[in-house]
C-alpha cells in the first residue's frame, strides 16, 4: 500500500473535490455565522470584513488546488512511471483543477454582492 505522500496513491483522485467540498461548507457556514454574530452594514456593499475574509479563504483554497493540480500533472509526465501511475496522477490533476475552477466560479459573487443581504 502506498503512503498518502506518494503522488501515485489512488486516494488523491478524490482529494481535489474533497478539498472543494470542505471549502464550500466553510464558505457558507462562515457567511452564516458572520451574518448572525456581527452582520456588516448593508451600506458598505460587498466591501466588508466578511467578504474580505471569505475572499481570502477562497483565494488560498484556489491556490492550493492549482498547486496540487500542477504537482500531479508533473508527476504524470515523469518518464519512469507506469501507465497506472500516469492514469492516477492525471485524473488527480484533473480533479484538483476542476475543484479550483469551482472555487473561483462560486466565489465570484463575493466580489459583487453584500454578504448578508
Amino acid at each position: 500500500m502506498q503512503s498518502l505522500g506518494n503522488v501515485y496513491n489512488p486516494t488523491h483522485i478524490v482529494t481535489g473535490l474533497s478539498i472543494w467540498s470542505l471549502w464550500f461548507i466553510a464558505l457558507y457556514g462562515g457567511q452564516g455565522v458572520g451574518c448572525s454574530v456581527a452582520p456588516p452594514p448593508l451600506r458598505d456593499g460587498p466591501w466588508t470584513w466578511l467578504n474580505l475574509a471569505l475572499g481570502l479563504l477562497s483565494l488560498l483554497t484556489a491556490g492550493l488546488l492549482l498547486g496540487l493540480a500542477r504537482l500531479f500533472q508533473q508527476a504524470a509526465r515523469r518518464p519512469h512511471c507506469s501507465e497506472r501511475e500516469r492514469f492516477v496522477a492525471s485524473v488527480s490533476a484533473a480533479g484538483h483543477l476542476i475543484g479550483a475552477i469551482a472555487v473561483v466560479f462560486i466565489a465570484l459573487p463575493i466580489m459583487a454582492l453584500p454578504p448578508c443581504a
